[in-house]
């Protein structure tokens, strides 16, 4: 029997309908478009009457905020329509729905399939109604659905056949091979597959089709740089400095002894370290057979003493998948950025997201043929990495879209992350023959068949119809349970070797572990049935890892999966007999020698021609200062991203120093992100990581761009107060598919050299990299590319921000001498400018440090402006074209009073400049420019696209400042409890529970945490007992933040409110309140759950009727993630005991749904009761409705509450993310004292 409910957001809460309404309406340009109803439709099938009428309420709908349908509304005229996804994508609705369920019935999880109906008013022709379709469908991942019923929810799987032998393969022509090529989409060239026919000749067998699809993955460009590793048997230069770099990357290969070696751009890119290391300048590298990511060896401060440890960074581009899907390529782009250091079983604790796109303000109608509108383009990828890091639990400490008209050929997605782990943690052998390889993580489907070679080759209209299943949706919460498990040092000693599942699924990941390996295929778990062999061994689905363990080991780790909710399998034997063979049905389906494999296929050789290189001129050359600072800060590339940067969760972790925006007014970007390493306990240990790249300059002069790249990666890392002898660089390469024309080879040789000559001359060395080199569509390419990553560790007291802290300050220049070409500085110059800034640093008396890019010195200081509303005076010396002329190595430096300037030599240009001012002005020039009229053009820039700031009635609106004085305290009257038991359930998709766990043990309490399993129902029922004996030792619960089931469906909170309603632990928790004077505290998704379990505002768990007080989708309709001040407005809380009604605290938020709201005589009940605890306000402590103040809409402002008697305490706000010495450029009392008074109430 199938059960379908149709559920729709009532009035005021369509949030989704209201912005899809909008965009059609102002994109589409649809003017005749009233109105949009989106419904979500759910069909279920495997539970009772009784179990889906209980499910009605709880799973597919909340009462306070839906509408509930059992048929199909009656939409009168309206045009309806339904859209499902494709069959074999991944469902996170459908599929959280099945879980919750699961949890309610403890039973076997019932089939749930998902869809969207719209309904369209408005009088629409056949073209409109198209072109809505054509916007909301798109055909890679989704597609029209029937409003029909459904008898059944099974799908007939036919059962796959034998795979495929190609018959009579070695005796093809080459023309019968070349048609072999194009007849089965692969990647590789007739050389390629003239080798391999020669091979299996040799074999005496015809290959299976399987063989031949894992050749060509294996040998593709994605997966062993074939582009990088080509031979140039002649390199013509037309460039005398470009031809002077290439004679001494000639003279450093016959010093390190690689005469023999091919000339390719591989050995070009890598040399540059060996070169560094032979000469003594590169040191600490942690090298090993192994291929994670970079890392490097340093010492942690943790606890007050020093450990080993490694550092782990890496970079990672998903270009091709995000252009075709941006939401799914997007967040698989990040999902396999942190796979790669998460194999080098390290923490990754923070990304940076730097995009590539085309103008997104262009009407859609501008759109070429076959593409996706580039508006939807960068707003559904920013969802979608958006999404899935923050569901991961990862700090995104950096987000930066540069825009050129190039990038229209290919979208650029890359994303960079960084990691650590403890060195005792990880142990490298070569994999013995007996070990066994167990596979991790998620389960395998049909995703990403192809994405290897797909993303190598070079597209057309025509490629963008057919590789519909190249890309797949990620799947964060499984990743999370990864993380959590490589966390572990019990379960890291026991892995010799790992790899991270990427392109070429199973036949690479487990392949590359050893030389002999025997795979058994009907071992690897599936999605779903009816995957043939072929697939099995090369789906690339994610959040899989394959790890070597010595046999003895296999239990004990298959032990440890499970305790972190992990589905593990033994699925390969490593053998003696350097053969790969994979086994499905009992048949050898792949049987090929590690040698072929390794080959990489056929040698690849070619010409480069290197043109010679042109001039960059400013795009802001000529008018007086406020014209070109109007066209400057207007410039999608310079004005204000705070749209899309602040979608992006960038203080989980509780380790961020640096916020992306500075100053009281949270606008100044930093130059560098800076987070302290995840150590469990104190630290004063922190990395930074910063970009660098031009793609203006790149277009006109390769090397120089390059070479400019890495100079400017450099300066922003020493501008955030790092040193440059400690840095370590990795480059993204992104090229267009470069054919067989030498002067399209040209580009990035020219490049790459650019980039070896910054590395030789500054003296760090690129230790990893990454190459994209299909950049083409028809006849468009993306500007030539290469994005600098530099990173650094050091002590976090040292990292410095660019807004300016006070007014009356000096503010200096430090430039170096520049070469004749006015864009590079002289080597020697910047690195003394450097230890002058490095200098300054250490003494403290650098209050901000920036240093220019793109818009040159103009932008630098205009942006140390705006943070804290702090002018600037030039001096009268300084013309208009000074400060729009490029200056990359130069510094801006804010003084504090009584530093002294250092002595230079004749290479650096010292000087003061000018002053900041309290009057909020720019002046220079004889001109006086209003700098709050600069910064509105400026926050306007891209607003259309990325907006962040109130209109209407919400701007400026300011609501009630509540303040309630408890008549009586609620008090303890149980024993004193030495050290309070605080007990932290996890569940599927929690990402704050370490956070919480070490806020709550700082303060003096012990802490347990429970991991909810659910893999079997009979886990179901564990877990739920284990949960019900934790709160009985319990004198907290805390119920943490994050996605528990990814939010889904359509709504917070609903994976743990379904626990929490289970008989057995509704009882366990109304026993700790009501007779044992327990607390309970939830934060953000934590009081999502209470507030829908009633435990807020009622103090117990009672049904949700329509009429209870909700937390819902924040107005903006994305998620919200920056520091906000909230000042308590009750001290009738425990919770709030150790602060007074009026205290101001600035705090994290990161959340979706945080709209608290409740009908008025709700609100004044709990006004009347003391229970609004606090409430979001501007700096003089005003509760607003601006989004400046209150992020999601909240009524009332109101950020937390409590039950009746305070005991059970709400808030969206994340204030145990504070830890000493983290959110330092933003000013504010950032420590709340909520955990130590938690504890105190038991202890006094």
């Amino acid at each position: 029997m199938v059960f379908r409910v149709y559920v729709e957001k009532k009035s005021g809460f369509d949030v989704e309908a209201q912005q899809l309404a909008n965009e059609l309406r102002t994109i589409l340009g649809i003017k005749a478009l009233k109105n949009v109803r989106l419904v979500n439709r759910y069909d279920v099938e495997g539970i009772s009457e009784e179990l889906f009428a209980q499910a009605t309420p709880t799973v597919f709908s909340e009462p306070q905020v839906d509408n509930v349908y059992a048929d199909l509304p009656d939409f009168g005229s309206d045009t309806v329509f339904a859209v499902e996804y494709l069959p074999g994508q991944f469902d996170q609705r459908a599929d959280s729905a099945s879980e919750c369920i699961q949890l309610i019935s403890q039973g076997e999880r019932p089939t749930v399939r998902s869809a969207k109906v719209y309904a369209l008013e408005g009088e629409l022709n056949d073209a409109d109604i198209a072109a809505i379709k054509h916007y909301v469908i798109n055909p890679v991942e989704a597609r029209e659905a029937s409003l029909e019923t459904k008898t059944t929810l099974k799908t007939q799987v036919p059962v796959p056949g034998k795979v495929e032998v190609i018959e009579g393969f070695r005796t093809m022509s080459d023309a019968d091979l070349e048609q072999f090529i194009v007849d089965r989409g692969l990647a590789m060239d007739l050389a390629d597959l003239q080798f391999c026919r020669a091979y299996f000749t040799e074999e005496q067998r015809d290959p299976t089709i399987t063989e031949i699809k894992v050749i060509d993955t294996y040998w593709s460009d994605h997966c062993r740089h074939t582009t990088f590793g080509t031979q140039l048997d002649d390199v013509q230069i037309d460039d005398a400095t470009v031809q002077a770099a290439f004679d001494k990357y000639l003279e450093m290969r016959h010093e390190l002894g690689r005469d023999e070696k091919p000339v390719c751009l591989m050995d070009m890119g890598t040399i540059g370290a060996k070169w560094l290391k032979k000469n003594g300048i590169l040191k600490d590298l942690d090298e090993s057979e192994e291929i994670n990511a970079c890392t490097v060896k340093v010492k942690v401060d943790v606890n007050g003493h020093d450990e080993d440890w490694l550092f782990l960074f890496k970079n990672e581009t998903h270009n091709h998948p995000t252009e075709i899907e941006p939401f799914g390529g997007a967040a698989t782009c990040i999902g396999g950025c942190i796979r790669d250091p998460l194999s080098g079983r390290s923490y990754v604790y923070q990304a940076m997201r730097v995009t590539g796109a085309a103008d997104p303000t262009v009407p859609v109608s501008e759109t070429l043929e076959g593409k996706l509108p580039q508006r939807k383009l960068v707003t559904t990828a920013a969802a979608g990495y958006s999404s899935y890091g923050n569901q991961i639990g990862l700090a995104t400490g950096q987000v930066d879209e540069i825009y050129h008209p190039g990038y229209v050929a290919k979208r650029m997605e890359v994303g960079a992350v960084v990691a650590a782990t403890p060195a005792d943690h990880v142990r490298r052998e070569t994999p013995a023959p007996g070990d066994k390889i167990i596979l991790l993580g998620g389960r395998t489907g049909r995703d990403g068949i192809g994405g290897a070679t797909g993303s190598s080759k070079a597209h057309n209209v025509e490629s963008l119809e057919l590789d519909g299943a190249e890309v797949q949706k990620g799947n964060a919460p499984v990743e999370r349970k990864l993380q959590r498990l490589f966390r572990r040092g019990d379960a890291c000693r026991l892995i010799k070797r790992c790899n991270d599942f990427g392109a070429g699924g199973v036949s690479v990941a487990v392949g590359e572990l050893a030389d002999g390996l025997y795979v058994d295929l009907n071992k690897v778990s599936k999605k779903y049935e009816g995957l043939d062999g072929t697939e099995l061994a090369i789906s690339e689905s994610q959040e899989r890892m394959a790890v070597d363990v010595a046999a003895e080991d296999v239990d004990e780790f298959l032990g440890y999966a499970k305790e972190e909710n992990l589905e593990a399998e033994v699925i390969a034997t490593v053998t003696e007999d350097p053969r790969m063979t994979m086994v499905w049905n009992g048949d050898a389906i792949v049987d090929l020698s590690r040698e072929f494999l390794a080959s990489n296929g056929a040698p690849k050789h070619q010409v480069a021609h290197v043109e010679a290189q042109q001039a960059y001129t400013t795009p802001w050359a000529s008018g007086s200062l406020s014209d070109r600072m109007h066209a400057m800060l207007t410039d999608l590339n310079v004005a204000s991203n705070k749209g899309l940067s602040e979608r992006f969760d960038s203080t989980i972790g509780a380790g961020t120093v640096l916020m992306p925006f500075g100053g009281k007014k949270q606008l100044t970007p930093n130059m560098a992100m800076v987070a302290k390493l995840p150590v469990f306990g104190e630290t004063t240990t922190a990395s930074a990581m910063a970009w660098g790249f031009n793609p203006f300059i790149m277009e006109k002069n390769q090397f120089t761009g390059a070479y400019l790249s890495v100079v400017e990666s450099l300066s922003k890392l020493v501008a955030a107060g790092f040193e440059h002898e400690k840095a370590y660089l990795s480059f993204q390469e992104y090229f267009e598919k470069l054919r067989d024309e030498p002067t399209r080879w040209g580009k990035p040789m020219a490049a790459v050299l650019g980039a070896l000559m910054a590395q030789v001359d500054l003296g760090a060395g690129a230790i990893g990299g990454k190459d994209s080199m299909s950049g083409t569509f028809e006849q468009l390419d993306v500007p030539p590319t290469l994005i600098s990553f530099a990173v650094a560790v050091g002590n976090m007291k040292r990292a410095t921000s660019p807004e300016f802290k006070g007014a009356d300050h000096r503010v200096v220049r430090i430039a170096p001498r520049y070469l004749a070409d006015g864009l590079t500085p002289d080597k020697d110059a910047l690195l003394e400018a450097f230890s002058v800034v490095e200098e300054l640093t250490d003494f403290g008396e650098a209050l901000a440090v920036s240093t220019p890019g793109y818009g040159a010195t103009a932008e630098a200081i205009f942006k140390m402006t705006v943070g804290n509303q702090i002018g600037v005076a030039l001096d009268s010396t300084i013309s208009v074209d000074d400060l729009f002329a490029p200056a990359y190595g130069s510094f801006i430096v804010e003084l504090a009073d009584g530093a002294k300037l250092p002595a230079v030599s004749n290479l650096v240009e010292i000087g003061e400049i000018g002053k900041t001012t309290e009057a909020y002005d720019f002046v220079a020039a004889g001109e006086t420019l209003d700098l709050a009229e600069l910064q509105d053009a400026w926050e306007g820039g891209i607003e259309s696209v990325f907006p962040y700031r109130s209109k209407g009635d919400e701007k400026g609106k300011t609501v009630e400042a509540v303040s309630f004085e408890a008549p009586k305290k609620t008090v303890y009257t149980g024993t004193g409890v030495a050290k309070p038991h605080v007990i932290i359930p996890v569940f599927p998709g929690n990402n704050c529970e370490y956070d919480s766990a070490a806020a709550f043990e700082r303060a003096g309490a012990d802490v347990s945490t429970l991991i909810v399993n659910n893999l079997t129902p009979a886990a179901v029922a564990e877990s739920t007992q284990a949960l019900v004996e934790e709160i009985k030792k319990s004198q907290i619960i805390m119920i943490p933040g994050g996605f528990s089931g990814g939010d889904e469906p359509d709504g917070s909170a609903k994976f743990i409110t379904a626990f929490f309603r289970a008989p057995a632990v509704t009882e366990a928790v109304r026993d700790l309140l009501n007779n044992r004077d327990g607390l309970m505290l939830g934060i953000c998704n934590g009081f999502q759950a209470l507030i829908k379990l009633g435990l807020v505002p009622y103090g117990d768990i009672v049904p949700m009727t329509a009429e209870c007080p909700t937390l819902t989708f924040n107005t903006i309709g994305r998620h919200q993630s920056r520091l906000v001040r909230t000042r308590v407005a009750s001290n009738l809380s425990p919770w709030l005991s150790k602060t007074s009604v009026g205290d101001m605290h600035t705090i994290a938020i990161s959340h979706g749904e945080g709209r608290f709201v409740a009908s008025d005589d709700v609100l004044a009940q709990l006004k009347a009761n003391g229970q609004i605890a606090t409430q979001y306000v501007d700096e003089a402590g005003v509760p607003g409705m601006d989004l400046d103040v209150n992020p999601n809409g909240s009524l009332l402002a109101i950020e937390g509450i409590t039950s009746p008697d305070g005991r059970v305490f709400g808030k969206m706000g994340h204030s145990e993310r504070y830890s000493n010495g983290t959110f330092k450029n933003v000013p504010g009392e950032k420590d709340q004292p909520l955990f130590a008074a938690g504890v105190e109430y038991f202890t006094a």
